[in-house]
């Protein structure tokens, strides 16, 4: 095969809207607490669906700060299949919420980035 011929190959796969398609797809990639009481219900959830054509592995899911816990199924999702990233903010402490958590997969957008924002306030 000649040069020209392999890199006409090269640029047609760039091309290919499939091969550029995310295969996890987030609802919501923040979510915003809005304000909320210190001591408040912190947590939230991310859901996902599988949108590729592989089973997706969560590999890592970690967050910016130690007062942001995620969890998350350590299974496969199938193809078509939802699943969910809980994720629990420490509303003890106050003053702005702006934090990122960070998730890692074998999908096709191996790594994506979700935040969570509000503002933490003393109880009147």
């Amino acid at each position: 095969m000649s040069f020209l011929g392999f890199l006409n190959l090269g640029l047609q796969a760039q091309d290919n809207p499939v091969a550029k398609a995310d295969s996890i797809i987030f609802n919501n990639k923040v979510h915003d607490y809005g304000t909320i009481e210190q001591g408040g219900d912190g947590t939230c959830e991310f859901e996902f669906t599988n949108a590729g054509k592989e089973p997706i592995v969560l590999t890592s899911v970690r967050s910016s700060c130690g007062c942001t816990i995620p969890e998350w199924s350590r299974e496969p999702v199938l193809p078509g299949q939802t699943s969910v990233i809980k994720v629990k903010y420490d509303t003890r402490r106050l003053g702005v919420i702006n934090k990122v958590i960070i998730v890692n997969s074998n999908a096709i957008n191996s790594t994506v980035i979700l935040r969570i924002t509000g503002n933490v306030v003393e109880k009147p």
